[in-house]
């Protein structure tokens, strides 16, 4: 069984930065992609960015390219997403998430993230 834990979440105003934490257990993550996902209020779960484990190769949705950066320490077996010039419409819950191949099949429980304007 895999586990993902969230963290890093909260209130932050426009044009702030955060930075959200996966810390994965369970498995071995050497060929494991790890993404970020997130979901606003009304909408559906959306893409926001991924990472192949062993590679480091990455992905952004276009909304957030150059403004989020994914990476990973394999080391501590943990994704992170470093968010940066923050916008309203960033608010969302963020779920971290990992795939062997095509389908995301773990999933974090999520952690809120809120941008004030």
């Amino acid at each position: 069984q895999v586990q993902l834990v969230e963290s890093g979440g909260g209130l932050v105003q426009t044009g702030g930065s955060l930075r959200l934490s996966c810390a994965a257990s369970g498995r071995t993550f050497s060929s494991y992609t790890m993404g970020w996902f997130r979901q606003a209020p009304g909408k559906e779960r959306e893409f926001v960015a991924s990472i192949r484990w062993s590679g480091g190769s990455t992905y952004y949705a276009d909304s957030v390219k150059g403004r989020f950066t994914i990476s990973r320490d394999n080391a501590k077996n943990t994704v992170y997403l470093k968010m940066n010039s923050l916008k309203p419409e960033d608010t969302a819950i963020y779920y971290c998430a990992a795939k062997v191949g095509r389908v995301y099949d773990y999933w974090g429980q999520g952690t809120q993230v809120t941008v004030s304007s």
